[in-house]
């Protein structure tokens, strides 16, 4: 759901960007109006995932330690 609502988001403001008047003001709206925000919230809302991932290489750690033991 989060992926659809990105890819529209991206879609708007490309479109936004494509009426802007010179291609610098384009780029900096597709920049700050599209690339940082989206950068931003798949950063915080992957936190859980990098966390989970972290968590399971530290458990599979330990058990090749107590296994080699």
């Amino acid at each position: 759901m989060m992926l659809m609502t990105a890819i529209a988001w991206i879609y708007v403001v490309g479109l936004m960007a494509l009426t802007e008047p010179s291609v610098v003001a384009g780029l900096m709206t597709f920049l700050l109006y599209c690339v940082v925000p989206l950068s931003i919230l798949f950063y915080l809302t992957g936190s859980r995932r990098r966390k989970r991932r972290r968590q399971q290489q530290a458990d599979t750690d330990d058990k090749t330690k107590t296994a080699d033991t």
